[in-house]
């Protein structure tokens, strides 16, 4: 039998990586994402991987998000020369993550090292190098949906539109194992139903074995339109207050999400701040990207924001100011009030939104909305659970700013939409559990158990099984 090993994002949201070894021989790797959060999680990075990376014939990536592809230069540096197979669009926005990860290595190592110089510790190597995610991307291979391709002999995958952010994918793959076919379908990050852009996640019937994300297991999301009005009131009381609201965001698919959202206050005249800052350099490059795969956007969506086909997204928001350079993203501390500013990071783990908490999170007027999920060990997860004060910049930071959790902006299905996904196939496939942290994980269980008599299995960190 064909076995399929639980390497990563197993019991916990992030690091997602899986390997499929066939009897005739074939090894892929589904997914090679880098463990994001606590120190301790972010460590495992670091270690060698439970694999050869000089034995794999393929690997495949879902999406471009760095929890699901942001190992391939470590593997890359580790001797893997093979192809990486991932949709069209992943692929351009993996060029843009990566080389952004593997200069963020080198400079936090350049950082550290100053450190261990001085207290006499042997200097750090960076976990990758900008040289490594050159090579891997010349390792990929861009792929449309819905087009079977064999990666390995007798391993067959198809890509299916997740629905999550532009270009994420539900993988199909097909094991031929002496004569015998099995299908395992891995969700990916499923998106939710009433995201902005992107289609609703592409439903399949057939499966054998079938590994379910459960990032958000134990519950559904607000509303939307309730959302959408919660945000319209947080920017109002923020326009009365006179101070600014700073919204961490996912460089990749937040962002874009939230300009079409605010657009959409623009034209209806619900957006009193007369400025939006989009201090995010990485934002401002997934934009273009965005704009160049504009046909895979949700025609209801794209027309309920452009009388006409718009050339840039930023088009769709007059008063969005792009802000690439250090120069003029310190000039946007300047503002005291009226100003909308997204940046980066969504979990507040680094980036720009850091010197924007150091001028605005202490001040009473400020406003933070969170769009997105926080991660345990992070700032973002930190402030969210009321944290007083949060270590930003070498520095504490009192948290004096009105903070606000809007879950219904999650590009992840909720509990309610996990269970109708799966509940297409036409047979009970056997149910695994994945990418979610244990309690979220446990919800789900019961709840695929009591809705739909289901049992589904929640593995541990190594196990590997037959498929």
């Amino acid at each position: 039998m064909a076995l399929l090993s639980f390497l990563g994002a197993i019991q916990q949201v992030t690091g997602s990586c899986y390997l499929i070894e066939s009897r005739d021989g074939a090894k892929v790797l589904l997914e090679c994402g880098m463990r994001q959060g606590r120190r301790e999680e972010e460590e495992g990075n670091r270690a060698p991987f439970p694999f050869d990376p000089l034995s794999l014939d393929a690997v495949v990536i879902s999406h471009a998000h760095i929890d699901h592809s942001g190992l391939l230069p470590k593997l890359v540096g580790a001797g893997y020369r093979g192809p990486i197979f991932a949709t069209d669009a992943s692929c351009e926005l993996m060029e843009l993550m990566l080389l952004d990860a593997a200069q963020i290595q080198e400079k936090d190592t350049e950082w550290e090292n100053k450190w261990r110089a001085r207290l006499g510790k042997p200097p750090l190597s960076p976990l990758y190098t900008t040289e490594d995610a050159d090579q891997a991307l010349k390792q990929r291979r861009p792929q449309a949906y819905a087009q079977p391709i064999e990666v390995a002999k007798g391993v067959q995958v198809t890509f299916h539109d997740a629905g999550h952010i532009l270009g994420s994918a539900i993988v199909e793959l097909q094991v031929q194992d002496h004569h015998l076919t099995r299908r395992l379908v891995f969700s990916g990050d499923l998106g939710n139903t009433c995201s902005p852009l992107m289609h609703t996640p592409t439903t399949l019937d057939r499966a054998d074995l079938v590994l379910l994300e459960s990032t958000y297991g134990d519950r559904d999301h607000r509303n939307s339109d309730d959302t959408l009005d919660e945000l319209a009131e947080i920017l109002q009381q923020a326009h009365r207050d006179g101070g600014n609201v700073l919204i961490p965001a996912f460089a990749v698919g937040r962002t874009q999400d939230l300009i079409y959202y605010l657009g959409r206050f623009y034209q209806e005249g619900r957006l009193p701040q007369q400025a939006v800052f989009l201090d995010s350099p990485m934002a401002i490059r997934a934009n273009a990207i965005y704009s160049r795969f504009q046909h895979l956007f949700d025609p209801d969506d794209h027309a309920a924001i452009a009388d006409k086909p718009a050339r840039r997204i930023e088009d769709w928001l007059p008063i969005l100011r792009c802000t690439p350079t250090p120069d003029e993203s310190m000039a946007i501390n300047r503002v005291k009030s009226g100003a909308i500013i997204i940046a980066g990071s969504g979990m507040c783990t680094g980036g720009r939104i850091a010197h924007h908490f150091k001028h605005n999170l202490w001040r009473e007027d400020c406003h933070v909305v969170f769009p997105g999920f926080q991660a345990r060990g992070t700032p973002g997860r930190a402030i969210v659970d009321g944290a007083s004060t949060v270590k930003m910049l070498h520095q504490r930071i009192a948290v004096k700013a009105q903070i606000h959790t809007l879950g219904g902006f999650s590009a992840h299905a909720g509990q309610s939409q996990l269970l109708d996904w799966v509940s297409h196939f036409d047979h009970h496939p056997e149910l695994y559990l994945v990418h979610g942290e244990l309690e979220k994980m446990q919800a789900l269980q019961q709840a695929l158990r009591e809705r739909l008599n289901w049992i589904a299995s929640i593995p541990e960190p190594g196990e590997q099984i037959a498929i």
